[in-house]
């Protein structure tokens, strides 16, 4: 996700910072790349015409001239500007009206409406609602069905709908249902078609006018492109949606239409799929989402993402081991699993400031790695995890056969443990300020 304009962005600024002072000319030169950049990853040329004349507007004048860090003031302008250009700040899902408010998901056809119904259902869940998926794309039986299975897999109730009732009728009646059962929440997986047509639009505004929904959002595949600004413009022309979530992130190098679909439509992105998993759905906030593209990392993300998978209760009972120094190979093993829990490591990776850089291209985090690290310490006593030292040669073979792996890893896994060790003794003597409460970066 945006790879390929933040590696050119990178270059860019840091060409600028490398001039002492900055004089209008290579102001203008730096800029000319950065519109090219951005043309290049598909951004609206309206939106990269207004972008270039807004910061050129501020970097050219006492901002940056009379800065002690032109090229550092520069960046800092961009992405005040990027982050105006997609919102500001977060925009919510509408849940406001009579129980059951719905939420009316639209599209066309393959944009991966019916996942992202899942998605949202997880992430309603978490917030202490009660969702209810309702099938309304009847024409596809394979719509009817997926929903079903995502239903059950997730332990959501999916209003049983069938392709012998109208799209309106199945809305109205699972309304009626959600009522009676106290679900709290539709999620309407409405229709799409490969393309835009009257006959579409016309069954939306029916379903639209029938159950009145609290949100109506456009789910588009990023990787269209320009194609999903556009289709936002047309949705939105007709049924005045409130917000858009874009799929397919995770594949879509350019970044284009997240970029745009704000300033073109004015309607906000709310969220993006970042992965084919049910969890991988993200809130969208345009400051961060700058910051990432222009290098400078997500870490509010990462620590987001930290505290909804930490246990409160075993995040304090691990501080209180850590302030006596008691932090064992359990202890150890289950750090590597709420890791891993957060989402891919690479990811996570390119979420810390400078995780773009040249350096760190090829570098990977394998995850087989934490896998054969928990072999390892699983294969060990009760005794062995509390008390690392008394691991000797003997003890190290009869591990490597017990998990499948070599002395040589064992060796590789107890440094690293140390290490650690040494870590918290470290910070400890600190007032325990450089770890993070329930988490240790490992």
């Amino acid at each position: 996700m945006f790879d390929n304009l933040t590696d050119k962005l990178t270059s860019i600024f840091k060409k600028l910072k490398g001039h002492g002072k900055l004089t209008e000319k290579n102001i203008e030169e730096g800029l000319k790349e950065v519109r090219m950049a951005l043309l290049e990853a598909d951004v609206h040329y309206k939106v990269v015409k207004k972008l270039i004349t807004d910061i050129k507007e501020r970097a050219i004048g006492q901002e940056v001239m009379a800065s002690l860090t032109p090229g550092q003031q520069v960046v800092k302008i961009v992405n005040d500007e990027l982050t105006q250009l997609m919102g500001s700040s977060y925009e919510d899902l509408r849940l406001s009206g009579s129980h059951p408010v719905s939420i009316m998901l639209v599209g066309l056809q393959g944009s991966g409406k019916t996942t992202t119904a899942g998605k949202l259902s997880v992430l309603l869940r978490k917030r202490g609602k009660k969702p209810y998926l309702v099938p309304a794309d009847v024409y596809r039986p394979a719509a009817i069905d997926q929903l079903r299975k995502i239903g059950q897999q997730l332990d959501v109730p999916v209003f049983p709908s069938s392709m012998e009732m109208d799209p309106v009728q199945v809305c109205k009646e699972a309304r009626t249902a959600a009522h009676r059962k106290g679900y709290d929440t539709l999620l309407l997986d409405t229709a799409g078609r490969l393309h835009i047509d009257d006959e579409l639009m016309a069954e939306l505004l029916n379903i639209k006018d029938a159950v009145q929904p609290s949100d109506i959002i456009l789910v588009a595949d990023a990787m269209t492109g320009q194609d999903a600004v556009n289709i936002a413009k047309s949705f939105d022309k007709t049924l005045d949606i409130g917000g858009v979530i874009l799929t397919k992130m995770d594949g879509d190098a350019r970044g284009g239409a997240a970029i745009s679909i704000k300033s073109i439509t004015g309607k906000p992105i709310k969220f993006i799929g970042v992965g084919e998993k049910l969890s991988e759905l993200e809130t969208f906030h345009p400051d961060r989402m700058s910051s990432k593209i222009l290098g400078m990392g997500d870490v509010l993300t990462i620590i987001e993402k930290a505290q909804s998978i930490i246990d409160h209760k075993k995040a304090v009972e691990f501080e209180k081991k850590l302030r006596k120094n008691q932090f064992t190979l359990d202890d150890f093993r289950n750090q590597m699993v709420q890791v891993r829990k957060i989402g891919s490591l690479d990811d996570l990776l390119k979420m810390m400031p400078g995780g773009n850089s040249k350096h760190l291209k090829n570098f990977k985090l394998d995850r087989k790695e934490f896998v054969k690290a928990e072999a390892i310490i699983n294969s060990m006593t009760l005794q062995e995890r509390c008390q690392h030292t008394i691991i000797n040669g003997q003890r190290r073979k009869r591990i490597a056969k017990g998990s499948g792996t070599t002395v040589q890893d064992i060796n590789r896994l107890l440094k690293n443990y140390t290490q650690i060790m040494k870590m918290i003794k470290k910070y400890s003597k600190g007032g325990m300020r450089g770890i993070s409460r329930g988490m240790l970066p490992i």
